[in-house]
């Protein structure tokens, strides 16, 4: 299966079965446990968070969202960045990626236009040559030498000496037209990749991550849930964000921060035009429908129904309404994801005037339609995501019933004579190179049962390792195939795959320190890293000194 999901040779979808045929013929496990498997808790989350991702983007409220926050932060080549980045890793915590990047690319190609055509258009009109947008000069500075020469001649007066120099300054401009687009297309995908890491729901290999520690450790009281995921990823992913922006600047504007936030006050015409092309944009969209406000507050419903139902460090609203024996909510993230799901299925998408309904063309009373229909669930639902997160299960199970994955972690003792921060890192490190070449659901699915007994067999709290692993899977940064959103940005052209290739080989190095940082700072409170769980012992004799935890496996 890690073959066929490496080389794509049948779709992952299919490959994602073979434990339903091969589990039962070989004994492993019966057929009726292997098909448990494939719709779990998990699966119902994945769900769930679509339904409303989708009815995010049939009425185009993660479009206004997005012109609303780049006209708040402006169009100065550093800011414009840095609100591409913004935006896209917003909208991509709760939609798809892919979607977001799709959306959001054109956008960004739309502004450049305009900011690069202007220049050319001013000096065709006025005969002389505008300097207004330009990004970053060899030397580091704006103005020229010959500069003065110019005025000398008289303004709006070509002279003989000027004209020899008008073709090398436009391929200059060119140039730096060109590595500033290249930077734009960059900062978008990358945006998505890190923004869909802050939530649960965000990008599969969480959810895989969550279905994987239910699974191999069914005794855990759900350690990882949306609230607690959010408030270790979400720093990290501001982190994250902040350094990508700083490197992507360097890379393609250049050293000179104070031209790239343009505080010299040039550029202002083509800074205008951008602004007004992003305005027009957002008034094309007319005032907010009341689809889209119902749309929105359902979402910050879902939202604060997730963080509130078992924060941890104090009693959700899933602990006291529904709690079981152990005082554990019975309900789960799916269960509310669902729960605002079928309310989508429900409420109208017009303000219903009359209780009878509003009347058609021919003057028939009709109801209205609602603010999600099954057609277009049918047909934006990546139900191949689903199957291949039950086979991603149903493997790990068959690896735990089989002896497999301890086996395989009884290997890997040897790594207890390593300091645990350097074990998480060089896994991560791993992790995010295989990525670059592998489906990041597949990459998840096959490193964490392998890493879960890893750790149970050195007496490392599973998640020190699962956490930064299944966030390394999501930085594929450096090849076009390696995530749709890259595939997306690197089609609409003037990128090759050595700029996305140098771009993205610091990027994963700058990840995976950031990763390292999170998991040995703030994660330790978060999910109790400084003690190794009563739910994953193995051999409690093995890990326990006198009753304590031996915390020299932590820190030797």
């Amino acid at each position: 299966m890690a073959l066929l999901w490496c080389t794509e040779a049948l779709p992952l979808a299919v490959t994602a079965f073979f434990p339903l045929i091969l589990f039962p013929m070989m004994s492993i496990m019966e057929a009726s446990e292997v098909c448990v498997e494939y719709l779990k808790d998990t699966n119902i989350l994945f769900i769930g968070g679509l339904l409303m991702a989708i009815t995010v983007e049939k009425w185009n409220l993660h479009k206004r969202i997005a012109l609303r926050v780049l006209l708040i932060i402006g169009v100065r080549p550093a800011l414009l960045i840095l609100g591409f980045m913004i935006v896209t890793a917003f909208l991509s915590m709760w939609i798809s990626n892919t979607a977001t990047t799709a959306m959001m690319v054109p956008i960004a190609h739309a502004v450049l236009e305009q900011l690069h055509k202007s220049p050319e258009q001013k000096d065709v009109e006025a005969g002389s040559n505008n300097m207004a947008f330009e990004l970053q000069e060899p030397n580091g500075t704006i103005v020229t030498k010959e500069t003065p020469q110019l005025g000398e001649k008289g303004r709006g007066s070509l002279g003989q000496r000027p004209l020899p120099k008008l073709p090398e300054e436009n391929e200059q401009k060119k140039r730096e037209h060109l590595r500033f687009s290249q930077g734009m297309s960059l900062c978008v995908c990358y945006a998505a990749s890190i923004g869909g890491i802050a939530t649960l729901t965000g990008t599969t290999p969480n959810l895989v991550l969550q279905g994987q520690v239910n699974s191999l450790f069914p005794d855990n009281p759900n350690v990882v849930n949306f609230a607690s995921w959010f408030g270790f990823a979400f720093p990290t992913v501001i982190i994250l964000l902040l350094l990508s922006w700083v490197w992507l600047q360097i890379l393609f504007l250049g050293f000179n921060f104070r031209k790239n936030f343009n505080c010299g006050g040039k550029g202002r015409e083509q800074e205008r035009a951008a602004y007004l092309i992003i305005q027009n944009e957002h008034k094309s969209l007319g005032p907010m429908s009341f689809a889209e406000g119902a749309v929105t507050l359902l979402f910050f419903l879902l939202v604060a129904l997730w963080f509130t139902r078992e924060p941890g460090f104090f009693k959700g609203w899933g602990n006291v309404a529904f709690p079981n024996k152990r005082g554990e909510s019975m309900v789960s993230d799916g269960t509310v994801a669902f729960f605002i799901g079928i309310i989508l299925f429900i409420v109208p998408s017009e303000y219903p005037t009359s209780l009878l309904g509003v009347p058609d063309a021919q003057g028939k009373l009709k109801a209205p339609p609602a603010l999600l229909d099954w057609n277009t669930v049918n047909k934006k639902m990546p139900w191949n995501i689903v199957f291949l997160l039950g086979g991603g299960f149903a493997l790990a199970k068959g690896s735990e019933k089989s002896g497999l994955s301890k086996w395989l972690g009884d290997k890997l003792t040897p790594l207890s004579s390593i300091p645990s921060p350097a074990v998480a890192f060089i896994l991560s490190l791993l992790v995010a190179t295989f990525t670059e070449c592998t489906s990041n659901v597949a990459t998840t699915t096959l490193f964490l049962p392998i890493l879960a007994s890893m750790a149970q067999a050195i007496c490392l709290n599973p998640l020190y390792v699962m956490l930064p692993c299944t966030m390394a899977a999501s930085l594929a940064f450096m090849l076009p195939v390696a995530t749709p959103p890259n595939a997306i940005v690197f089609s609409f052209g003037k990128l090759k795959v050595c700029d996305m290739a140098k771009a993205g080989f610091l990027l994963n190095i700058i990840g995976v320190l950031t990763i390292s940082l999170a998991i040995n700072t703030w994660a330790y409170p978060i999910f109790k890293l400084d003690q190794f769980p009563s739910w994953a012992h193995l051999n409690t004799t093995i890990c326990h000194v006198n009753g304590q935890f031996n915390s020299s496996v932590f820190f030797p």
